[in-house]
């Protein structure tokens, strides 16, 4: 089986969305469209594996070599900066990474800015990139709740709609980076199955281009 594909699929809609991708590239397989709680699932007639993965494990699944390509967010490549292979924009699963803060915000400049984040590299980066200070406060969930009662002076997050911002009386202050889907792969999968890896690529490149 050392021949076949082996693929990390995010579990949600966009893994769902992205095979559906995959299976038209010419990588069927039809037992992942089976109801099941089934985590890996193989197709010998199209030498592919597929397996659902936490989104944001699956880059730590190609760097590491369990699997030769993946689908990941830009957010989690930017984020984590694994030793991975980017290949393609799928164009697909797209949203941004932003400021927000309350309606009205203004950022005086004149304190250190409070920025409650699970993007913390991220959102390192860009307030280097404009000179300004600030402390960083690492959340893992619920980061719209930071401001809203005096955590942060503003979060910093993935972005995609704008209706759980607006609900909670916040709004996008600035735009740091859009984010979609990006095909990855291993760095020795790429080496050693790169006819493989190239034939995905090239017909996936031709579905995001229709």
């Amino acid at each position: 089986m050392s021949d076949w594909l082996n693929v990390a699929l995010p579990k949600g809609r966009l893994g769902e969305k992205v095979y559906e991708m995959f299976k038209k590239a010419g990588f069927p397989c039809p037992a992942i469209e089976e109801a099941t709680r089934k985590l890996v699932f193989e197709n010998p007639e199209a030498s592919v594996r597929y397996f659902w993965v936490k989104p944001s494990d699956v880059a730590i699944y190609v760097e590491r070599g369990a699997a030769d390509v993946g689908v990941v967010g830009k957010d989690i490549l930017l984020e984590y900066e694994p030793a991975v292979y980017e290949l393609l924009d799928l164009k697909t699963g797209t949203c941004r990474v932003a400021v927000a803060g309350p309606e009205g915000y203004r950022d005086d400049g004149r304190k250190t800015l409070r920025v409650a984040t699970k993007f913390s590299n991220i959102a390192r980066n860009y307030y280097d990139s404009i000179g300004r200070e600030v402390e960083l406060i690492h959340l893992n969930g619920s980061i719209e709740l930071a401001p809203i009662l005096g955590l942060s002076d503003v979060i910093v997050d993935i972005v995609e709609t704008g209706t759980t911002l607006r609900e909670n009386h916040l709004a996008v202050l600035e735009e740091i980076v859009p984010v979609s889907a990006r095909l990855i792969a291993n760095e020795s999968s790429y080496r050693f199955k790169r006819e493989s890896i190239d034939g995905l690529k090239n017909e996936l490149k031709k579905l995001v281009a229709d």
